[in-house]
């Protein structure tokens, strides 16, 4: 399995690109401001053809050049039907004072030509690859995240592309529109709780983690970890 990724803009927004292989097909995930030419790079030095783009959320940090990165590609776009409306209305997503911030000048946003929306709990076979869509909602309304298994030489049984739900020692905020704290953490509770502690966590900024880290040492963990420990299969 190839993943490749980096932080793009201003936000340091993690783009992942994501194949069986290089020369194969493969999926972007996240391509924020400033996101194009680098997602244009690592196709060029895996020799990738990109296919589909993946959308963990709607806020303007991950979704900001999803328009030129799937028309470059012919790719169709997959979001969250909630989070949707932030695709052509990103303002949506922000405070008044964040959007002046964040913007800071005249954009126009369009949807790409071809927009899927995601499911809870459906799984998505794409450039070979199957990944398990999670409805978490809490930073958005239509925050999901992405699993898929793990063929590498690791002890890691599935990556998890989380977006801005749990990051290394810290969780998503909820304080924009469409946050809402308690949701959050029932999320966390039912979707990142039960599963096992090996799993790659490759969140949406900053390092990657695994789940068993953060639930040893996240203290928004902390209150929710159940009375039996970590969890130890799938």
């Amino acid at each position: 399995m190839l993943i490749a990724g980096f932080p793009a803009g201003p936000w340091g927004t993690n783009c992942y690109i994501l194949a069986t292989g290089p020369g194969a097909e493969c999926v972007v995930i996240d391509p924020g401001k400033d996101s194009a030419d680098g997602v244009a790079d690592k196709v060029r030095e895996h020799n990738l053809k990109p296919v589909s783009v993946l959308l963990t959320h709607g806020h303007i940090d991950h979704v900001w050049c999803v328009v030129p990165v799937a028309g470059t590609y012919e790719s169709p776009a997959y979001i969250h039907p909630e989070d949707r409306h932030m695709l052509v209305d990103p303002m949506a997503g922000l405070s008044e004072e964040s959007a002046a911030l964040m913007l800071g000048g005249d954009y126009a946003f369009a949807e790409p030509d071809d927009v899927c929306e995601l499911a809870d709990g459906s799984t998505l076979r794409l450039a070979g690859l199957e990944l398990r869509v999670d409805h978490t909602p809490g930073h958005t309304r239509g925050s999901v995240t992405f699993r898929t298994p793990y063929d590498g030489p690791e002890d890691v049984p599935e990556v998890m592309f989380g977006g801005d739900l749990l990051f290394a020692g810290s969780i998503g905020r909820t304080d924009l529109p469409g946050g809402d704290h308690p949701t959050m953490l029932r999320s966390l509770a039912s979707k990142v709780l039960p599963l096992d502690d090996r799993i790659a966590v490759l969140p949406g900024h900053g390092p990657q983690t695994t789940v068993g880290r953060e639930r040893a040492t996240n203290p928004f963990l902390a209150e929710l970890a159940p009375a039996s420990g970590p969890t130890k299969g799938l």
